[in-house]
């Protein structure tokens, strides 16, 4: 059962239940005091009588008297006072008994006390009001009592009773509609907490409970929706986590290409060409070189992904000119591959770089030329004042894909750059290496006629 069906019963139960015996409580009472009353007239009206009633007999020469005229005095006497709800009674008989009802027992010793006695009987339909006292006469034992239909004193009574049950009846189906619409009413932030609550699992972190309540609901509504916030938060951050290192794991497979290029490069020439002494030192050193570059590289690409401290990223002053050469000398044997030259101009001064990570940058800029180029063309690596430049004539790119070439996985020709082992890592990683430098990246394009992307530092 929902908990407004609940709310409403037990409101609707104890509100009946409580207004049913107060009423009940009310008309008992009230039966009780009708009771009480109409017995006290009685007893008050009787004792009344029954003192002018002994007042009389006193002074009334009764001994003298035969029983006809006794009978007929008494008859005369009681008319007096109302002959048709009195009966007299003496020494335990009827002597006079001009009511409707037939005295079942005289003799009861009840009629007889001095301070009275009050009985109510029924029969059949009817409500019979008996009181009795002893009616003080000299000489006789004289006792009065008083017999009155008192039925129209129950069937008010009933009357009250009934038209009592009716408004409690209405009274009750009226608290059951205001309290299912009160408790509809209330209820309502509830259900909008539930809303939210289902929507956020079904992925609209976003959803918040529009609930602008002062009480416990409120309060509640406002804690849920910092919850909501917080868990937003969370896994809006375990998101970029995870993305980070989505593209730190493609980054890794990116750049280790290069260097295990080189390395296998130089390796088959060491197995398969019999080179000099001194040839064969300086491969072997190359290939230590690019191991170790392997080593520092794969530190610097997760403390760039964000994965490890920046510990490991080292800034230092160095000269752009050599930077170049050794970039060319790294490039050398993968361009003579694919018979493209490349062509290294710069006139810069010395900048704080981490040799490494720009190492990488060149090199990815000047892959990506590679890949976009015919055999014979030539790529350009250029350095002037605050720009570092690598162009090509290459193939180009289309001038609505330029602003997304720099996202993580993004390729203009996917089929293209499969075929050349590429994951559109190459520019998004750039990126974040020019912004860890405090430039940026430039890319300008033309579909047919070539690239040019520039690292451009603030002036």
């Amino acid at each position: 059962m929902k908990l407004w069906k609940k709310l409403s019963v037990v409101t609707v139960t104890v509100l009946s239940a409580a207004t049913f015996a107060s009423g009940a409580a009310i008309i008992y009472r009230s039966v009780q005091y009708n009771q009480n009353e109409t017995m006290e007239s009685g007893r008050q009206r009787l004792a009344s009588t029954a003192y002018a009633v002994s007042r009389e007999l006193e002074y009334a020469p009764l001994e003298g008297f035969g029983k006809a005229a006794k009978n007929a005095y008494v008859n005369y006497l009681l008319k007096k006072y109302g002959s048709d709800k009195y009966i007299l009674i003496e020494n335990g008989a009827v002597i006079c008994n001009e009511t409707p009802f037939e005295l079942v027992n005289p003799g009861d010793g009840r009629w007889n006390q001095k301070e009275g006695c009050s009985i109510i009987q029924k029969r059949g339909e009817q409500y019979i009001l008996i009181v009795g006292t002893k009616v003080p006469a000299d000489g006789n034992d004289f006792s009065l009592l008083l017999v009155q239909d008192i039925s129209g004193l129950y069937r008010d009574m009933r009357e009250q009773i009934y038209f009592g049950l009716m408004i409690w009846a209405g009274a009750s189906f009226g608290a059951v509609i205001l309290i299912f619409l009160l408790t509809t009413g209330i209820l309502r932030p509830l259900r909008e907490l539930q809303k939210a609550a289902q929507d956020i699992s079904g992925g609209e972190l976003g959803r918040r409970a529009d609930v602008d309540t002062r009480d416990e609901i409120g309060i509640m509504a406002k804690a849920f929706n910092g919850m909501a916030e917080r868990i937003e938060d969370q896994v809006t951050e375990l998101s970029v986590m995870s993305e980070r290192r989505r593209q730190m794991l493609g980054s890794l497979t990116h750049e280790l290409k290069t260097p295990m290029t080189s390395i296998i490069g130089y390796s088959d020439t060491l197995l398969h060409v019999k080179l000099k002494k001194e040839q064969q030192e300086r491969a072997l050193w190359h290939i230590r070189d690019e191991c170790g570059r392997l080593e520092r590289l794969s530190s610097k690409l997760m403390s760039l992904m964000g994965l490890y401290d920046n510990d490991s990223i080292f800034m230092e002053e160095t000269s752009m000119e050599e930077l170049f050469e050794r970039v060319a000398r790294l490039e050398e044997h993968h361009l003579k591959q694919k018979n493209i030259k490349l062509e290294v101009s710069c006139s810069m001064e010395n900048k704080r770089v981490d040799r490494d990570l720009f190492e990488s940058l060149l090199i990815n800029l000047i892959d990506n030329g590679a890949k976009a180029s015919s055999e014979g063309d030539t790529i350009f690596l250029t350095g002037f004042e605050n720009k570092v430049t690598v162009e090509d004539k290459g193939c180009g790119i289309p001038e609505d894909e330029i602003a997304r070439v720099t996202e993580a996985f993004y390729m203009v020709d996917k089929a293209r750059s499969r075929r050349a082992g590429g994951c559109g890592l190459g520019l998004a990683l750039c990126s974040e290496i020019a912004q860890l430098h405090g430039a940026r990246l430039s890319i300008e394009s033309r579909l047919g006629e070539g690239t040019k992307v520039s690292v451009v530092w603030k002036k």
